[in-house]
């Protein structure tokens, strides 16, 4: 193993940065396909750890996983217009199989609404079958002009869960219990603030009544959308023939939702905690939480040391903590290098000084601090060490989040945040589509969601000057 090599300073140049994090700590690479990319072993065992978290809170919804084909029918998009309309620029379209062109061509996976109603059309026969709340882990295909690594990749992995309801009122409670999951998640799990809204006509899901969405800032001003709820209403209930009978004997068409969440949570994570050195990673996510690092230098007991070490390694592993010992060849100094790089939240340090002691040197990633715990108390300190540190960071991004929120209620005021420190604005606009068009064009801000705590108050478009009765949350987003 070689020397760590240097990253560009985040404060820098954060695009370059970015890129030398995922590739010095080798959480993936470019795929031999224009915005595909390869998921390497630390960048997989991230989407591991999220997977494990978030199905125990999708099956808490009362969903199942089931798994449906790649490849789908045209046919089979074109029957919601404004489904297909909406996905159209970002297919994947194959014409030819087995050396034989297709009678009918079939789309890559972009979404799986369609194929899914069309099972849901044979499933659903009563108000017995319903709910019927589904989940799937699988990859999608939406070709990407400006690739991303995680952020904006053609190939990418999530899921997706959909529900079939007797009632609009069933319907919109799922679409509201799967976001308030996604935000408990991504303040919990990931460490990450940000505001839940309503999407605009405009930017919610191509075929759905309403949109519900959790937008991320990251250090550069920008937004990440960071998931999306979705209440389908009946618009492909209409199209797709997904009916039941009610107790009184009547068909009646089902109320659906469609709510995801994908591989781009790994570069919110990576954008919005990570430092000069590397990740940092939220214990609650990190892989591996802690390492302990021997440091064997000439004239010390190196059997000492190592039985210090081991019974750490045994405590730690007891209390469930994702611990390792490494006590490979490499120089202390590289050791510490290379685990700050993989972002792992806390060391453990065993040399001369810690074996007369009796004690263990603890460096927390994210600061810095150090601490020196004694072998009796060492389960419970580092357990406390990592619900702090989660804690920690969430704050911190929060604090972050709320600095660079600002209100806006003049266009020009608009225009000069937008070209200097970014981040979200809060604005009134009159939610004509033309108003939102004209500041997406001149300051490539976009609506990001009206926030569900957001309250009704009287003022005057900042575009156009008509009454307005809600500041919506803008944003230049990834």
């Amino acid at each position: 193993m070689g020397q760590v090599k240097s990253i560009t300073k985040k404060s820098e140049d954060i695009s370059a940065w970015y890129n030398d994090v995922i590739a010095r700590a080798k959480l993936a690479e470019h795929g031999p396909v224009r915005g595909t990319m390869i998921f390497r072993l630390l960048g997989f065992a991230l989407w591991e750890a999220i997977q494990k978290t978030l199905d125990t809170k999708i099956k808490d919804l009362g969903a199942q996983n089931a798994y449906f084909p790649l490849f789908i029918p045209l046919s089979f998009l074109q029957k919601e217009q404004s489904h297909v309309k909406g996905f159209s620029p970002e297919l994947a379209v194959v014409t030819h199989g087995g050396g034989e062109k297709l009678t009918e061509p079939v789309v890559v996976r972009p979404t799986s609404e369609t194929i899914m109603y069309d099972a849901f059309s044979r499933w659903i026969e009563s108000f017995r079958d319903l709910p019927l709340v589904i989940n799937q882990w699988s990859n999608v295909v939406r070709w990407e002009k400006r690739p991303y690594m995680f952020l904006r990749t053609t190939e990418f992995l999530w899921q997706e869960g959909h529900s079939a309801h007797a009632t609009n009122e069933d319907a919109q409670k799922m679409a509201d219990g799967a976001l308030k999951m996604y935000v408990d998640f991504y303040q919990n799990t990931l460490a990450l603030y940000g505001y839940a809204g309503k999407k605009s006509e405009t930017e919610k899901f191509p075929g759905a009544d309403t949109t519900l969405t959790y937008e991320i800032l990251a250090p550069d001003g920008k937004v990440i959308q960071a998931c999306t709820s979705h209440n389908l209403g009946q618009n492909f209930a209409k199209v797709f023939k997904v009916e039941f009978q009610n107790e009184q004997g009547e068909k009646k068409l089902v109320w659906q939702t469609s709510w995801g969440l994908t591989t781009r949570s790994i570069g919110a994570v990576i954008l919005a905690h990570g430092d000069d050195n590397g990740l940092v990673l939220p214990p609650q996510i990190a892989p591996l939480q802690v390492v302990i690092i021997p440091i064997i230098s000439k004239g010390v007991d190196k059997d000492a040391i190592l039985k210090m070490a081991g019974q750490a390694f045994g405590i730690l592993e007891g209390n469930n903590i994702k611990v390792k010992m490494d006590d490979n060849d490499q120089s202390p100094g590289w050791k510490f290098n290379q685990y700050e790089l993989e972002g792992v939240p806390l060391r453990i340090e065993i040399g001369s000084t810690e074996l007369k002691d009796k004690s263990f040197r603890v460096v927390r990633r994210d600061n810095k601090d150090s601490f020196s715990f004694k072998l009796e108390t060492i389960g419970f300190e580092i357990q406390q060490l990592l619900s702090t540190m989660q804690k920690d960071l969430l704050a911190k991004h929060k604090d972050f989040t709320l600095e660079n929120t600002r209100q806006a209620d003049t266009y020009e005021d608009f225009k000069k945040i937008m070209s200097a420190t970014k981040g979200f604005i809060e604005a009134f606009w009159c939610e004509d589509a033309s108003c939102e068009e004209k500041i997406k064009s001149e300051t490539k801000a976009s609506t990001r969601c009206f926030p569900l705590d957001g309250i009704k108050v009287e003022g005057k478009c900042i575009v156009c000057g008509k009454k307005s009765t809600r500041r919506w949350l803008f944003a230049q987003s990834y």
